[in-house]
């Protein structure tokens, strides 16, 4: 891409919004566009997105566990799984024991070929670090087990993926985000003011992300329906603030986010809402709690990539282990950072490897239906009409042939010609 796209609004929308930096892969951005095309209408206020009535984890996460307890699942949260071993030949891959180290105690478990192993490789949150209101978060580039394990895998086979193609980038895939928990109603009367309607109010409060174009950090920031928590105080707002150039000084903190405790964070927030330069420190520092959590690996699946460096969910030959997650490569034409994309990625492992007769639902062909790409033509040109140039006479002989045909009629419908 150039610098004209690069300065465009469509671009401001879609990287803060996905969270791509012009360094990212542009056949990631590809199938993005291919994706999600039917939603261009969408991208200034998520009037497309479906959010939960609570966080995920409550929503989604909290729910799933319980029930597969109740189902005599096992989870073992003090495990670390450090390695897996397999007999490979030519037409045949099988995982033989999985190596682990529990309570730092090494052990492990053999398997047999009706003993299932489904590996979620790589990781977005790996060694993420918190700080809190007085305290920066830290960037932990020392060991990463889940990073480890894949390299360990790969090692074993070429099938298995290259790692290091994704979670060797730090600097290129690192991000940084806070939680802002207000205190009282001060500074909910700054995000009324700007999102049009109550932060107290059970609704949608901003819709989509609100970015501070001008912003050093390129700040951006959002508040879901509240409470967020299903035990938050009623009187209490959680706002989500990220940014994705957090290693420029800050226009309030001449700082780097990266180099902000909480409440600097918070300030930074404040003086791009607006709020008067001499309320910010007081405001920051008693109306408000702010954690910071910094990310190294949490756009490591955007980095550029080729054929093969992402595992197949099955590889050829494989007989009882599986592929999970954002790291496994999938033919459906679904797009990474999705919840859907690792269900997808479980659905097809399950299904193939247990030999169940059932499709995976198919990602909706926006890319392929004409009308869908005539309308999303439209919003992208603010909805103006297509100029056919040269002479008047020239655009009547043009209508005149297409006036009573299909062609015409899509035309018509999606407002790109009267």
């Amino acid at each position: 891409f150039g610098t004209e796209f690069f300065a465009s609004n469509f671009w401001m929308y879609w990287r803060t919004m996905f969270a791509f930096e012009e360094w990212h892969s542009a056949l990631e951005m590809k199938l993005y566009v291919h994706r999600f095309v039917h939603h261009i209408g969408g991208m200034p206020d998520f009037a497309n997105v479906r959010f939960f009535k609570y966080n995920q984890y409550e929503s989604m996460v909290l729910p799933l566990y319980r029930w597969l307890l109740d189902q005599g699942v096992t989870f073992q949260f003090d495990t670390e799984v450090t390695d897996i071993d397999f007999a490979i030949t030519a037409d045949r891959k099988q995982a033989t024991a999985i190596h682990w180290i529990r309570e730092g105690v090494v052990g492990g478990v053999e398997l047999g070929e009706n003993d299932l192993v489904l590996a979620t490789i790589g990781s977005l949150t790996e060694n993420s670090d918190n700080g809190d209101q007085h305290t920066a978060a830290k960037l932990d580039e020392g060991p990463a087990p889940a990073w480890d394990l894949w390299r360990r895998l790969a090692a074993k086979d070429p099938s298995f993926g290259h790692p290091d193609v994704f979670g060797a980038h730090i600097q290129e895939s690192k991000w940084q985000s806070a939680t802002v928990t207000t205190l009282d109603t001060r500074i909910p009367a700054y995000i009324e003011k700007i999102a049009k309607r109550s932060p107290f109010g059970g609704k949608t409060v901003t819709g989509g992300i609100v970015t501070a174009r001008d912003s050093a950090w390129l700040l951006s920031w959002t508040v879901n329906r509240q409470p967020h928590f299903k035990k938050q105080p009623e009187d209490q707002i959680v706002v989500w603030v990220y940014s994705l150039l957090g290693d420029v000084p800050g226009d309030y903190v001449k700082k780097s986010m990266q180099e902000c405790t909480g409440e600097e964070i918070t300030q930074e927030w404040l003086f791009h809402m607006g709020v008067p330069v001499a309320d910010i420190p007081e405001l920051a520092a008693t109306s408000a709690t702010c954690v910071p959590v910094m990310m190294p690996y949490v756009t490591a699946f955007f980095m550029p990539r080729q054929a093969g460096d992402r595992p197949d969910v099955v590889p050829a030959g494989a007989v009882n282990f599986a592929f999970l997650g954002q790291f496994a490569e999938t033919p459906s034409r679904d797009t990474i950072f999705t919840i859907e994309y690792s269900v997808r990625t479980a659905m097809e492992a399950t299904y193939q490897l247990l030999g169940i007769d059932r499709g995976v639902p198919e990602v909706f062909n926006s890319t392929y239906d004409v009308r869908t790409l005539l309308a999303a033509a439209s919003l992208l040109r603010d909805g103006k009409e297509i100029e056919v140039p040269g002479p008047a006479i020239v655009r009547d002989l043009l209508m005149k042939q297409i006036k009573n045909t299909e062609i015409g009629e899509l035309l018509k419908e999606s407002g790109l010609l009267s």
